[in-house]
């Protein structure tokens, strides 16, 4: 993997989902999350076999502010690839930009997630976009958690035996986290409102189960 530093864990602990996570229970699945960031962007690669989570890997795809843009945003984007390439995941989540008071890092954030959801759009993943407060929400329970409570929280949610660092990667397993869980919720609300339709039961069955 390409970069001015592209650190890599891997990992293979499975752990089983907390109660209120739901979903389809006999569906294997790999996320592929991204914490975007110009100098810093975390991913990590999560799989959802039923009930159970286990992280595949997780790291840091780091650039250098000596580094000219667009070489920077080319090594974002050749890791990103790379890191699909590895690992096959089917769907992503990416965490949105937030838009707080330094408008300029807020931009070139954006460069950075563009470059990494190009990467997903070439391999046709399936892209879910959470806010910061929405993986908060779905990992620690509060939309004010601090960085060290959503990487505690990550670690035990994926019956890890060490904080995932730094917490750009602990960041992405977050939204990876998240979107296994919602992605369930989304599915059976689905087939529920397909099911409630006149005529469309059946449809509403075959859309849930694919």
């Amino acid at each position: 993997m390409s970069g001015r530093s592209a650190t890599l864990n891997v990992c293979s602990i499975a752990a089983v989902l907390p109660p209120g996570f739901v979903g389809e229970a006999s569906v294997e699945v790999i996320i592929l999350g991204i914490d975007p960031g110009l100098a810093n962007t975390g991913w990590g690669v999560v799989e959802r076999d039923g009930s159970k989570l286990r992280c595949l890997a997780y790291g840091c795809i780091e650039t250098g502010a000596r580094e000219e843009l667009a070489q920077r945003l080319a090594r974002i984007h050749e890791a990103v690839r790379d890191v699909i390439v590895r690992y096959r995941p089917t769907e992503c989540a990416v965490e949105s930009v937030f838009f707080g008071s330094n408008a300029k890092s807020a931009f070139a954030t954006g460069q950075a997630r563009g470059v990494a959801l190009l990467a997903t759009a070439d391999a046709k993943l399936a892209v879910g976009d959470y806010s910061p407060v929405q993986i908060k929400n779905a990992v620690v329970g509060s939309g004010t958690a601090d960085k060290a409570q959503v990487q505690y929280m990550v670690r035990v949610m994926l019956g890890l035996d060490h904080e995932p660092k730094p917490d750009h990667a602990a960041d992405a397993l977050a939204a990876a986290i998240t979107h296994a869980n919602l992605r369930g919720r989304a599915a059976l609300e689905t087939s529920a409102a397909s099911a409630s339709a006149p005529g469309s039961a059946a449809r509403g069955i075959r859309k849930a189960t694919r």
